[in-house]
């Protein structure tokens, strides 16, 4: 099974899914949405605006894996 890039960031920090979760909490992020993303699911969308909740949520794990927005949005 593939890594999303989430994944892929958080495994170059030696950061688990629970450690990941934990840091999107801290920042106000549902444990659900902070489980999307790190599966990955925002992947799929073909456009985002700035009022769209993942985007929010995206720039949060930003944060946390420290890494710009824009590395987290798919190729």
């Amino acid at each position: 099974m593939a890594l999303s890039r989430v994944q892929e960031l958080a495994a170059r920090m030696n950061m688990s899914v629970d450690e990941f979760v934990g840091e999107m909490r801290k920042l106000g992020c549902s444990e659900p949405t902070a489980l999307k993303i790190w599966r990955g699911e925002y992947e799929n969308f073909d456009s985002f605006n700035d009022n769209d909740i993942y985007l929010s949520n995206l720039r949060k794990a930003s944060v946390v894996l420290k890494v710009g927005t824009g590395t987290l949005l798919p190729k």
